[in-house]
């Protein structure tokens, strides 16, 4: 495992001080290859890593791969139907074992000598080998992991934070969904070439949505803010939430998020790395698609279709935007100090077929647009943040203060593991 010298951790905590209250990180937060390293192993290894959703696993020996820098999970139900995640290393001389990102396998075997384990992760047989070696001891290691409401979670931490509270949090918002009962109409992923904390930064604020994102304009009320929310967007605001609470109390869903502007999040005092809301769409909007309709059956325990929209975020590497007819979680996963892998999966009701009761085509370019409009402006971003010119600017206070939230966050994790 890489170990940053003392003198990396001297510079990275000088790094910290510089950093100016209410203003952007100074440029080497972006560049210097011993931030990143910090970042991979204060943050990205001790906390809990969103990998997947529980319907692209529903059968007893599927499973998929997930990549954290140089470790490999494949992620796995057994034959107990649990979910496992075991380090994609054989036991014997080191093999990656499933070199395929997804599939379906009775028995994991190791490629070069053979060496065969079970769904569970347990050494079955080792061709070759004399018989006093204790098989019981060459199990495959496992990473820890926890499913919540049809979410898989993982932590590469020998001692990962206390998952509950986030369970407590997420839990009974994402169980109306019903997401341990859908299946995946659509996965895509993105090799976006920026930073990782660029991509976050982005998504914590709609200072960029009015120019930007013109399809997400129309369906939320999000991208107002203090500073220019209008009294009749107010009236508009106040009446979609008086209707919602009334109709929705009635099914046990409840608006979360009241007011104009994005919901606050992370907590750095609170040490909140999770939230999740249910807020209400534009007049005339049931779901997040181009034209507000309703495009495939309804999901979960949703009545009808005038639910709002269910949001779920926890960093460092997932957010999800959820209508009555689809979900689409969002997972990040740093794969360079300039690049970031983005996966975007759109999820449907398990009983919805494709041609019949949806199409791609309605459910995906709502947050397939947002999502690469983000990423093109993320990379761009990136190449400016290569200037020696560039210095950190002032954040909006009515627009950013999500941005300075999630660096405040993030520098309270990057500071404690150079402590260390």
């Amino acid at each position: 495992m890489f170990q940053l010298t003392c003198e990396d951790r001297r510079s990275i905590r000088d790094l910290i001080d510089t950093r100016r209250s209410g203003y952007s990180l100074p440029r080497a937060f972006y560049h210097d290859p011993a931030v990143y390293r910090a970042e991979i192993e204060g943050i990205w290894r001790r906390g809990w890593l969103f990998a997947g959703q529980t319907c692209q696993i529903p059968e007893a020996g599927d499973y998929f791969t997930y990549e954290i820098d140089t470790d490999s999970l494949i992620v796995i139900r057994d034959d107990e139907g649990h979910v496992r995640a075991l380090h994609n290393v054989c036991r014997h001389r080191g093999s990656r074992i499933c070199g395929e990102e997804a599939g379906r396998i009775g028995k994991l075997v190791c490629p070069y000598h053979q060496w065969v384990y079970g769904r569970d992760g347990r050494l079955l047989s080792m061709r070759g080998m004399h018989g006093e070696i204790d098989a019981s001891r060459l199990s495959l290691h496992e990473a820890h992991v926890r499913e919540l409401a049809g979410l898989i979670y993982v932590s590469l931490a020998e001692e990962p934070p206390d998952f509950q509270p986030a369970a407590d949090c997420l839990g009974p918002l994402a169980a109306s969904q019903g997401f341990e009962r859908a299946k995946v109409a659509k996965i895509v992923d993105y090799d976006v070439e920026a930073n990782w904390k660029l991509v976050w930064e982005n998504n914590r604020e709609c200072y960029h949505c009015s120019t930007h994102h013109p399809q997400y304009v129309k369906a939320n009320y999000d991208h107002f803010n203090e500073d220019d929310t209008t009294q009749a967007i107010r009236e508009e605001m106040a009446e979609s939430v008086a209707r919602s609470e009334a109709k929705w109390a009635a099914a046990g869903l409840a608006v979360t998020h009241k007011q104009s502007g994005m919901a606050t999040f992370p907590d750095a005092e609170a040490d909140l790395w999770y939230s999740a809301n249910r807020t209400v769409l534009a007049r005339g909007y049931v779901s997040e698609t181009m034209d507000g309709r309703q495009v495939a059956p309804l999901m979960g325990d949703y009545p009808d279709p005038d639910v709002g929209t269910l949001r779920m975020r926890t960093v460092p590497n997932f957010w999800n935007h959820s209508s009555c007819d689809h979900g689409v979680s969002t997972r990040l996963t740093p794969t360079g100090i300039d690049r970031t892998q983005v996966r975007v999966i759109w999820v449907v009701d398990a009983g919805a077929e494709e041609g019949r009761d949806y199409q791609l085509s309605e459910i995906m370019p709502f947050w397939q647009l947002t999502s690469e409009q983000d990423w093109k402006i993320c990379e761009n971003q990136q190449r400016g943040l290569t200037s020696r010119a560039y210095e950190p600017g002032p954040l909006s206070t009515y627009k950013e203060y999500n941005v300075d939230s999630f660096l405040q966050w993030y520098l309270k994790r990057l500071g404690e593991a150079v402590e260390e």
